[in-house]
């Protein structure tokens, strides 16, 4: 394959904004399983916070009301939905996996949904985001213990006056009372005596039914030093979408394997435990919460307790009509481009058993291209920068290792040497068939419950298109500034003419050790081509509270977004700049936008209980952001085994 560095320009066609209105923006469910609901529960900080008061009223019997009870809860839903593993990496800097910089996973929703497990700084620096939704500036941050990255909660009021930092330590399920169960102690308290207060033998009714390690009895061993702080090491973007085009169908499968139950496709360390592939944890209260609260002996050890899920994306898009445009950001005769963006990521089958063979050429079941036309076919995964060309399109590509660790690529469809008419006529009896494989977080499907299943479907009719986060991706809208300097601007405007509704920035810059509170980080943006600008992020810096250890991490996030006054059409700008010289190291934007909502969405459970496989679906017909219900009788022992959304034409 050879890869091309001329920059194939977008041809906007004016017929792409007076095609039919077609396709369902971001579909969710949320059913009332006790525990994993689905997406609607938590795909947004709100409706997080409020799935987990639910739970924790269930669990406890009070609250949450003061700032410790919302931090507790925060952390039992995260010990219930969230587990210890190694997730692949991104190509962040474009430069190879794993290569150019920091390569860890830090975005908040693309660690929930697109991974649902990660390594204990991963997966708290990600939870700095949560923290600082829930309780406000700087209030969560990643500390260096020993062979540990731990976490810590800045508590406020009551038995902690005007703010103490609290263990809170998900990754190991350990906080620790103080011997009178008034207040959290910090890690700090701890250090000074971990051998007495961090073991496990005291009981969990002397930690208000909270075990101590309840993950495995010898990990307070890692509180024996107390090493470093790390300040905004992670960020939230926008929250999680899916956008469905008509022909699309979005299944989720809560077990590893697929349909036939032995395609394994994952992007994290090939674990092959009990002869399953791709990663998993065994000491964890994934898939046991009710065993959590009260627990006498831990969550145990029980192979492969939490793997990975998967989300399978089928696009058959029908070139008879318009429907296929809903998926084309570029079109001419002689060629035509699809764009495709995930809230999850595209996974891979490795070509051999090694624990990181996800790297490896000759990976497979990611991406499959299928059809039979007079057409090349050519992707790109840096917004159109650079193509690689992928041959022609004759029965069956895998293009897995070009999309491989990706959430967003483009197709392009060009006419063969030679061939005539237009590449759209040549495409409508080929066949095109388009599947995505991802990864995905199981505890974040929707699954039923025994007896009957509540389910209430809500379309909020939007997308999101997405500037980043990897470097090259950002680079591609660069107009100003640039990384590596103190400030960088980025332009972007929606696909097919759609009205954005809202902006989402994050940057990720060298913050210098120790970081300085002093220096202001803001982000701006201009409707009018940078004529004007306003502030969406202002005043943010580094605070510096409480207790704190002798070293620190480098570098840090600042993020935001704001709501647009009234949807707009064209191009948008970001401008990331800071008051004390600090380089930005990547950044990126998020434009949130009006996708078309005219179809209905069927949406379709498969499961199995004591009376057999059962499949059955609905089709909710409803405008964007109107909620629906549909109940689902069930039996007893009921297991979910796959839920799928599938845009149809509306009755």
């Amino acid at each position: 394959m050879r890869r091309s560095a001329i920059f194939w320009a977008v041809i906007t066609v004016p017929l792409l904004l007076t095609s039919a209105e077609a396709g369902v923006g971001d579909p969710q469910v949320r059913t009332d399983h006790p525990w994993y609901p689905g997406e609607l529960s938590c795909s947004t900080f709100e409706r997080l916070e409020a799935t987990q008061a639910e739970v924790y009223r269930r669990v406890v019997g009070e609250g949450p009301e003061t700032d410790e009870q919302k931090a507790i809860a925060a952390w039992l839903w995260r010990n219930t939905h969230y587990w210890h593993g190694e997730e692949g990496a991104e190509d962040l800097w474009g430069k190879g996996f794993g290569q150019g910089g920091d390569a860890t996973t830090r975005e908040y929703w693309t660690g929930l949904f697109a991974h649902g497990f990660g390594l204990c700084g991963t997966t708290h620096a990600q939870w700095t985001a949560e923290l600082h939704a829930l309780l406000g500036h700087n209030r969560g941050r990643t500390v260096g213990t020993a062979g540990h990255n731990s976490f810590e909660v800045f508590l406020k009021d009551g038995p902690y006056g005007t703010g103490r930092w609290a263990l809170l330590d998900h990754d190991i399920s350990t906080i620790i009372f103080d011997r009178r169960q008034d207040r959290l102690l910090s890690i700090a308290d701890v250090q000074r005596d971990y051998r007495r207060l961090a073991q496990r033998s005291d009981s969990a009714e002397g930690q208000r039914g909270w075990m101590i390690c309840g993950l495995h009895p010898e990990d307070g061993a890692v509180y024996a030093d107390y090493r470093s702080a790390e300040y905004f090491p992670g960020y939230s973007g926008p929250p999680p979408m899916a956008l469905l085009r008509r022909g699309e169908s979005l299944r989720r499968y809560v077990r590893p394997g697929l349909d036939d139950g032995k395609t394994f496709v994952f992007w994290g360390r090939n674990d092959n435990t009990a002869g399953i592939p791709g990663p998993e944890r065994s000491r964890t209260w994934v898939n046991q919460p009710e065993n959590m609260y009260g627990s006498e002996d831990g969550a145990g050890y029980r192979p492969g307790q939490a793997r990975f899920a998967n989300a399978v994306y089928i696009y058959e898009p029908d070139f008879h009509n318009d429907d296929y445009r809903e998926g084309v950001i570029a079109e001419d005769d002689e060629q035509i481009v699809f764009d495709f963006q995930t809230p999850y990521i595209v996974a891979a089958t490795p070509p051999n058993d090694a624990a990181w063979g996800i790297y490896d050429a000759g990976c497979r079941n990611g991406l499959l291209v299928q059809g039979e036309a007079d057409c090349d076919v050519a992707i790109s995964t840096d917004r159109g920068s650079t193509w690689t060309a992928c041959g022609p399109l004759t029965d069956r590509l895998d293009l897995t290792d070009l999309a491989k660790g990706s959430r967003q690529y483009r197709l392009r469809f060009s006419l063969s040497k030679g061939a005539s008419g237009a590449v759209a006529e040549t495409l409508a009896d080929a066949g095109l068939k388009i599947t995505t494989v991802c990864q995905a977080n199981s505890s974040t499907i929707p699954r039923l419950r025994d007896g009957e299943t509540d389910i209430e479907f809500l379309a909020s009719g939007r997308a999101v298109a997405s500037i980043g986060p990897t470097l090259p991706q950002a680079r591609a809208h660069r107009i100003a500034g640039d990384f590596g300097t103190p400030t960088v601007t980025l332009a972007a405007e929606a696909p097919r003419g759609r009205p954005a509704v809202a902006i989402y920035a994050a940057a990720h810059v060298a913050s210098s050790n120790p970081p300085s509170p002093e220096v202001e980080y803001r982000i701006d943006y201009s409707a009018n081509a940078g004529a004007s600008w306003r502030p969406m992020v202002k005043d943010w810096r580094i605070t510096r509270r409480g207790d704190e250890p002798a070293d620190f991490w480098s570098q840090s996030f600042c993020w935001g977004d704001v709501s647009l006054e009234e949807p707009m059409r064209g191009p948008l700008q970001v401008r990331f700049r800071n008051t004390g010289g600090k380089k930005y190291l990547r950044a990126e934007m998020h434009l949130v936008y009006e996708a078309p909502h005219s179809d209905a969405t069927e949406v379709t459970f498969a499961w199995e209980d004591d009376h057999g496989d059962h499949v059955a679906s609905h089709a909710f017909t409803g405008a964007a952001g109107e909620s629906q219900t549909w109940t689902l009788p069930t039996g007893s022992k009921t297991r979910t085994r796959w839920v799928e959304y599938r845009a149809v034409s509306s009755p």
